[in-house]
């Protein structure tokens, strides 16, 4: 990136910005939204032998974050080769 212009650098890092918030987003409505503050609605739905509240605290949230942790790596390569800043 240090070949880039002002203008790439400022636009890969609000895109970078962006997925960033887009993935805290998702990670905060699982883990927070899922499996604390709708838990009483979710009480009633059965899930894996489980209510679906308390498999979102157990289980729901990690498998979340691991998705987002591969998410982001695979929408950050399309990110870097787009401004021609992969790795070789």
């Amino acid at each position: 990136m240090s070949h880039g212009t002002d203008k790439d650098v400022s636009g890969y890092w609000k895109a970078n910005v962006r997925i960033i918030i887009g993935c805290l987003i998702v990670w905060a409505i699982c883990s927070l939204g899922f499996a604390v503050l709708l838990r009483p609605a979710l009480m009633g739905i059965t899930f894996m032998g489980t209510d679906l509240g308390l498999w979102f605290g157990q289980q729901g949230a990690i498998l979340t974050f691991v998705a987002l942790i591969f998410f982001y790596a695979w929408r950050m390569n399309r990110l870097d080769k787009e401004y021609g800043v992969e790795e070789e």
